[in-house]
């Protein structure tokens, strides 16, 4: 996996994630969980641009691990969002699919720096 494509990936991951959000306030009303999802989705792609520019391997793999925790994190607000009625089955699968594709690729690129430094 190129930096390039994670860079992508979750860059798109955060524009659906804000435009989520926009119409988890405009149309459901809800403001707590929404916001927490807001902050965990687009810290995603601002920890892979940080990783991007890292000083060494240890601080990329670092970053990229701060990336995948926000990652993870995003889920556990869409679960919940699920869960609570907020959201669909059809909404939640549809977002969850694309969250966890950038998750596996943050993970796939974890591991292959590990094992390359």
């Amino acid at each position: 996996m190129s930096e390039s494509i994670v860079k992508t990936k979750s860059f798109e991951l955060a524009i659906r994630g804000v435009n989520f959000y926009k119409y988890l306030v405009a149309e459901k009303k809800e403001y707590i969980m929404s916001k927490q999802f807001l902050r965990s989705v687009t810290s995603v792609g601002a920890n892979v641009r940080e990783a991007v520019n890292a000083q060494s391997k240890p601080d990329y793999i670092h970053k990229l691990s701060i990336a995948q925790k926000e990652c993870d994190e995003s889920l556990y607000w869409l679960e919940l969002l699920k869960e609570t009625n907020y959201i669909s089955e059809l909404k939640f699968e549809s977002i969850c699919q694309q969250n966890n594709e950038v998750l596996k690729i943050i993970r796939s690129i974890i591991i292959t720096s590990k094992k390359n430094s």
